[in-house]
């Protein structure tokens, strides 16, 4: 693989070692309170099954996930990432974002903001916002793209359009904001080669980094029914190794890969099972991948 992983990048520029910390804001979505829909994305229950209680403060959550991974942690050199994860974390009136940011961003041992968002959710004051944040820390925004298939964005309900996600990549790196992009491998009905188009253009859009995400079936989902219906199949290990591959080879060399695959909840996983195994999952795409770390 010749572009750089996530741990390369952050102790080639931070020097050190960081550990990120799911945080939940108690946010919801434009998705899911009626502006856009109500049923959510078809996979989505959150995406914050690792992240801490939202009736804590956000220092509290912190110092709460801080002990959660203290058993991985070195015996020194490393930081942290305050990582706003569950639903749409640009959702809400400025004044309630600078409130939970910048307690974040004040907090000694946070090293790096990071905030999961939607394309739509960025208007001119959140940006502006999140500029003034990342003059204190560096922020890092996450945008959940999955597909730029209009075809696939219906099926799964995105309720944002392939403008939408222009739009935002151009307002955040006028602003200089760091910027990842989700995208989901696997989704029914796509092919190899409509995935590899999707990560094409990602790497063109002049983002910084991107996540690729294997499809997982949670239950609960509408797309659990889909899947138990028999409308569609889930990838084998060796068919995401190859795509993988694939969008590997059409990403540019200073792209940094901050994921090859992603958790589904163990509790909730019906599909692909072989998923479930990450450890064993990790080692066949590093020695697949010429992955060194």
């Amino acid at each position: 693989m010749r572009q750089r992983t996530l741990n390369e990048y952050i102790t080639q520029k931070y020097g050190k070692k960081l550990y990120k910390l799911a945080l939940n804001a108690g946010f919801t979505c434009p998705n899911r309170d009626g502006t856009k829909g109500r049923r959510g994305c078809i996979f989505c229950l959150g995406s914050g099954e690792f992240a801490e209680d939202p009736g804590i403060s956000i220092t509290e959550q912190i110092e709460l996930a801080k002990r959660r991974v203290a058993d991985k942690l070195p015996q020194k050199g490393y930081g942290y990432i305050a990582y706003f994860q569950p639903f749409t974390n640009t959702y809400a009136p400025v004044d309630e974002l600078r409130k939970i940011y910048m307690e974040a961003a004040d907090h000694p041992d946070i090293d790096i903001i990071s905030i999961a968002t939607r394309c739509d959710c960025l208007p001119d004051d959140v940006l502006d916002l999140i500029s003034q944040v990342n003059e204190i820390k560096p922020v890092w925004v996450e945008l959940g793209l999955q597909t730029i298939h209009e075809k696939s964005s219906e099926y799964i309900r995105s309720g944002f359009s392939l403008a939408d996600y222009d739009e935002a990549v151009k307002n955040l790196q006028e602003r200089h904001i760091e910027t990842i992009v989700h995208v989901i491998l696997g989704l029914p009905g796509e092919t190899a080669e409509d995935m590899t188009e999707t990560v094409k253009y990602v790497g063109q859009s002049g983002v910084q980094g991107i996540k690729l995400q294997l499809l997982h079936v949670l239950r609960g989902t509408d797309l659990a029914e889909d899947y138990l219906a028999g409308r569609f199949s889930c990838l084998t290990l060796e068919e995401y190794t190859g795509i993988l591959k694939r969008c590997l080879d059409v990403l540019p060399d200073d792209m940094v890969i901050h994921r090859l695959t992603g958790d589904g909840d163990k509790k909730l996983l019906i599909a692909p099972k072989w998923s479930a195994d990450k450890k064993m999952v990790l080692n066949s795409l590093r020695r697949r991948l010429n992955i060194r770390n």
